[in-house]
């Protein structure tokens, strides 16, 4: 009786390989996308509320609308980088599949939580910063920078991942065709 058997090293790729990495696509753009619409949203609101008072403060406010419309860009590009991996669907082993999975939604996710701490910041940064003639502009920009440096480190993290996804996964099933 055989336990073992060479053959069944390399197991076939299944087609969900390909599903799993195609929702890292989707994950990476929808998520990303959820915290620049948020982000905007809430700061907009922010400097509209704000303009009414102090319409010669609107153009220097606008920078958190900005920097969540960036956020947007780093979905945009970790799904294409992603997107582009996925050459071969019938040899895509489950390792690449769940590795560009977890790519998308590290910087989807990511993005998601920089662009809600943008827009909380930006709303009442902006308003407060209104009232105080000026005074807390500099403060206000520090706290964004560090809330888009979340999102930054998530699209680092992301394209870690995703480049090496597909050389380590090489090669550990055989095709299903």
């Amino acid at each position: 009786m055989v336990l073992f058997s060479a053959a069944g090293l390399l197991e076939v790729c299944h087609p969900n390989n390909y599903f799993l990495a195609s929702l890292g696509v989707s994950a990476a753009i929808v998520f990303a996308n959820l915290g620049a619409a948020y982000g905007t949203a809430k700061a907009g609101v922010g400097i509209s509320c704000m303009g009414v008072l102090r319409g010669d403060l609107v153009m220097r406010s606008l920078i958190p609308v900005v920097m969540a419309g960036v956020l947007g860009i780093y979905g945009l590009i970790t799904a294409v980088i992603i997107n582009g991996k996925l050459e071969n669907p019938a040899e895509l082993s489950a390792y690449t599949g769940y590795a560009m999975l977890g790519s998308g939604l590290t910087v989807g996710l990511s993005s998601w939580a920089a662009g809600y701490a943008i827009g909380v910041v930006g709303e009442v940064g902006v308003r407060c910063n209104a009232q105080a003639n000026g005074r807390l502009y500099v403060g206000l920009i520090l706290i964004l920078i560090f809330a888009e440096a979340l999102g930054l480190y998530g699209l680092i993290v992301g394209l870690v991942v995703a480049s090496g996804a597909a050389t380590k996964g090489e090669g550990l099933c055989t095709s299903y065709n």
